[in-house]
């Protein structure tokens, strides 16, 4: 099995940075990677926010955070961060081509027997490993959002990939404290194959006018003790990342039930995405935890 000590993340968005901050916290030393130098800052930024949040829950130790913060090494290109990795983590945009182009230079420049893995939360792994001259070494790591807090990682077995392979990436998942679940690669997973027809089918509940957006979420929340109803969920999500979810379910099973919802579309291309953009279904006010139903909807 692969022994695993250096690990580097490609994204330093919202799953990149919560990638690294829970790498860097257990030991491992970590690239981030991104090749946008302002998102790369506030992906360092991010981490050490989340680092402060832990300090105050009691989580950590002061002491602690200068220490997690010295094993991330930021890089902004790929050539560099992955020179000397054992493990490569790929957190890009949910988006086959721009995967497929990051996992082919990859492949060029990573050590022959690293792993890389795919932070993927619908494409296909056996898709991806294609690209590589590896595929046996190719795996998915699905994080869960907010990483340091949730315990899941679904790991997806692509059609090569070798079982040393998924038995040193579950034993990496068990050294982070979190749970690995392995799933097999049909599109959407396992998480995703039953979360985002959910979603899309409340957003189908509020555009046939059956019930508004706050009365959606109350009855998931009050109702079906969901932690937070679903169409606020699609908003921290980003609708643009369900709308590429149900389209991969749509296109890989050949199911009109995952046909995504008009409304989502629209709300897509008009670049209403949820919180990222500061409006979707709610509206977020910049810097602040308050939020209010779109005006469109209410």
């Amino acid at each position: 099995m692969k022994n695993i000590n250096q690990v580097s993340i490609i994204g330093a968005g919202t799953m990149g940075n919560g990638i690294a901050h829970v790498f860097a916290q257990f030991g491992f030393k970590v690239a981030l990677i991104d090749i946008d130098e302002d998102r790369l800052k506030n992906g360092l930024k991010n981490i050490e926010k989340n680092i402060d949040r832990q300090i105050l829950k009691h989580q950590l130790e002061d002491s602690e955070k200068a220490l997690i913060l010295s094993r991330i090494a930021p890089f902004n290109n790929i050539k560099n961060g992955v020179v000397s990795a054992d493990l490569v983590i790929e957190a890009a945009t949910e988006n086959y081509e721009v995967k497929k182009n990051i996992f082919q230079e990859i492949d060029n420049y990573a050590p022959k027997d690293a792993i890389l893995a795919s932070n993927t939360s619908s494409i296909s792994i056996t898709k991806i490993a294609a690209e590589t001259q590896r595929p046996s070494l190719v795996i998915g790591m699905h994080f869960m959002n907010p990483v340091p807090i949730m315990k899941l990682v679904e790991v997806i077995k692509g059609y090569a990939t070798s079982q040393e392979t998924v038995t040193s990436i579950i034993e990496t998942v068990a050294h982070l404290e979190k749970i690995a679940v392995e799933v097999k690669d049909y599109p959407g997973f396992t998480a995703n194959r039953i979360l985002l027809p959910m979603i899309n089918e409340a957003i189908f509940t509020l555009f046939e006018g059956v019930a508004g957006v706050s009365d959606i979420d109350t009855v998931m929340k009050l109702g079906m003790a969901h932690p937070m109803g679903p169409l606020q969920l699609a908003d921290f999500i980003g609708l643009d990342v369900c709308l590429s979810v149900m389209q991969v379910l749509q296109e890989g099973i050949g199911d009109d039930k995952y046909r995504p919802c008009p409304l989502l579309v629209n709300m897509v291309n008009a670049g209403y995405l949820g919180k990222k953009t500061g409006e979707g279904f709610y509206k977020y006010e910049h810097n602040s935890k308050d939020f209010t139903v779109s005006k469109q909807f209410e």
